[in-house]
């Protein structure tokens, strides 16, 4: 990693930060994001600046070089905050006492051998907001049919990255469940090199703007992949921890382990969730992503919180409205 620095460098090439959505309480906030070396002439293909990066093959986004350990500066409201990054090039820091209010700011981030000065997008949720939705990404607002894994490096690394195709319904979905004030987070096992395809993903489709809680991509010193669900259960306990005046609406879909992961979060919090809400996948989705007609997990037991299942949003909010209904 550190030779493959070093070679850029004496190619011209300089670190530059990319800022990653944050959040925060008016208390504190979560700052997160990488440093990379990039071409300033923009003639490289993994770094082309020129180039329309929402239409670009999947396989440029991971084709990266990152920068261990470079010195960065985090600026938030009244607070500014030195840190380093880790061995892949991220960074995450806790700012407290920032004085800002509720609402979207923008933290900057510099790089101490760069000459860029970055913005990294923070949503700060006010203390009185007490309802949020947390949403997987993958099959669930996306369709990707992972995690056969034939298909995700197709869809990953092939097809271009503007052609992804939203769940039927599901911005629909979001408008009908939530206030005007009420946060989104989008939790995915998928990689931060693809938080820009993300973004745009997001914005294109109509669905409300939220902070994304990604994860790296590759090995790590226990196995080749690292662990999607153990991913998820860290970042919905952080943010249980981190809003205590919230309670939450999951959603996901069947196709992977977010029944299993949802029970495990009502089990341990079972007054911090309002409703669970699962996609169900197609007999067709369902072989494509693991070679069954029905999903391969057991079924969620969400200890009597409330549960709707649907086969998009659309038939989502029809449960939705059954369910509210009944009680």
């Amino acid at each position: 990693m550190r030779s493959q620095v070093r070679r850029h460098a004496r190619a011209g090439w300089q670190p530059r930060a990319t800022g990653f959505t944050g959040y925060g309480s008016p208390e504190r906030a979560r700052v997160v994001g990488r440093v990379l070396m990039v071409d300033p002439a923009g003639s490289h293909a993994e770094n082309n600046d020129n180039a329309d990066p929402t239409a670009q093959r999947g396989w440029r986004q991971f084709i990266t070089t990152p920068v261990p350990d470079a010195a960065v500066t985090v600026e938030l409201g009244s607070q500014r905050i030195d840190a380093r990054t880790n061995d892949e090039g991220y960074f995450e820091v806790l700012i407290l006492d920032h004085g800002l209010g509720p609402g979207w700011h923008d933290a900057t981030v510099s790089v101490a051998l760069g000459e860029s000065r970055e913005v990294a997008p923070v949503h700060i949720i006010s203390d009185e907001v007490t309802r949020a939705i947390i949403s997987d990404v993958d099959d669930t607002i996306m369709v990707t049919m992972l995690p056969r894994a034939v298909l995700a490096a197709w869809n990953s690394w092939v097809k271009k990255t503007n052609t992804r195709q939203p769940v039927a319904g599901m911005a629909h979905f979001f408008e009908a469940m939530r206030g005007s004030s009420d946060p989104v987070f989008y939790l995915s096992t998928g990689a931060w090199n693809t938080y820009d395809t993300l973004v745009d993903f997001i914005e294109r489709h109509g669905l409300p703007r939220g902070p994304l809680l990604l994860t790296d991509w590759g090995p790590t010193q226990t196995g080749l992949f690292r662990s999607g669900p153990e991913h998820k259960r860290v970042q919905l306990r952080n943010l249980i921890i981190d809003f205590p005046n919230i309670t939450w609406t999951l959603v996901g879909d069947d196709g992977q382990h977010d029944p299993m992961i949802y029970s495990d979060v009502v089990f341990e919090h079972p007054d911090k969730v309002e409703l669970v809400a699962i996609r169900e996948l197609s007999p067709t989705e369902h072989i494509l992503a693991h070679g069954s007609t029905t999903t391969i997990q057991q079924p969620g037991n969400y200890q009597g919180t409330p549960s709707i299942s649907g086969t998009d949003g659309y038939a989502l909010v029809s449960e939705w409205d059954k369910l509210r209904r009944t009680v």
